[in-house]
């Protein structure tokens, strides 16, 4: 599942960007991924039926202090039409719940007793993944193969970030913020004036921009999700801005269809934090 051409922030960003509950994630948790040094996936497990296929997916990254973090990825083609579906969750025990509803949307007990289990949902199963009456459970040489699988495929990720920890350790090259000298203060108006929001930048920020001789352009992450039933999509972009004194300064511009009628809306802050609770609080309500 790994693209080996896929940097770490792209992948995170396709991550967020197509899962239905990615503003569900604590914000500490998406903000500390930001900065992650490289990622591992796998896949955990799935279940293939007549009317059910769901994956669950591990992406494990690395962070600059040597630790890890790991998201958990439900895959399933509940959406209309048989659309696949994805969803992020920071636990196991959390995707698991939500695996096993899946399965068995009116038993809450099946789903608590996946969860709880010790042994958790089979790496590869069929329509029988949870012996129900009349279905005949997982013989033992099958369990004591997907064990196996399981331990092997566990093993490979820790080798994998064990390998990328001892690549931290080497001097990391400087990454500084390529600006690009193009008539940077009417960019700065341009992206004030389309600013809808009552909350944007005042005309202390706008004299201060004035004095910007070059800027650089990053989109943050784009995301896709539903809003009172209907599609939104949001994308996040840093205007950064060197001014004449040597200094730095940013603007936050947020773009999204989060609107009653579906229409384009740009909104402008001064803080990254600003910008990220403006779009949650717009992904929850028009």
């Amino acid at each position: 599942m790994n693209d080996p051409h896929e940097t770490t922030e792209t992948h995170l960003e396709r991550l967020l960007g197509r899962a239905l509950n990615s503003f569900d994630l604590p914000d500490a948790l998406v903000e500390k991924l930001g900065h992650a040094l490289a990622h591992a996936s796998s896949l955990c497990s799935a279940h293939h039926s007549a009317g059910l296929h769901r994956e669950t997916y591990r992406h494990t990254f690395l962070l600059r202090d040597g630790s890890s973090l790991t998201l958990w990825e439900l895959v399933h083609n509940t959406g209309r039409d048989g659309a696949r579906l994805h969803e992020l969750y920071a636990e196991e025990s959390e995707v698991r719940l939500a695996a096993a509803r899946l399965s068995h949307p009116s038993s809450p007990e099946a789903a608590r007793s996946a969860v709880d289990g010790p042994d958790g949902p089979p790496l590869v199963s069929g329509p029988d993944e949870v012996p129900s009456e009349g279905r005949a459970p997982v013989d033992d040489a099958a369990a004591g193969l997907l064990a196996e699988l399981e331990s092997e495929r566990t093993a490979e990720i820790d080798a994998h970030l064990a390998l990328l920890r001892g690549l931290r350790a080497l001097p990391q090259a400087p990454r500084p913020r390529q600006y690009f000298p193009d008539n940077s203060p009417d960019h700065a108006r341009r992206v004030l004036r389309r600013a809808e929001n009552a909350d944007r930048p005042g005309e202390a920020t706008a004299r201060l921009l004035q004095t910007a001789f070059a800027h650089h352009i990053t989109q943050v992450f784009g995301r896709q999700c539903q809003v009172e039933g209907k599609d939104a999509g949001f994308m996040l972009y840093e205007h950064a801005f060197l001014l004449i004194d040597g200094s730095e300064m940013s603007l936050w511009e947020v773009e999204h269809t989060a609107t009653p009628d579906g229409r384009h809306m740009c909104e402008v802050y001064e803080s990254e934090s600003t910008a990220r609770e403006a779009m949650e609080l717009r992904a929850r309500v028009l």
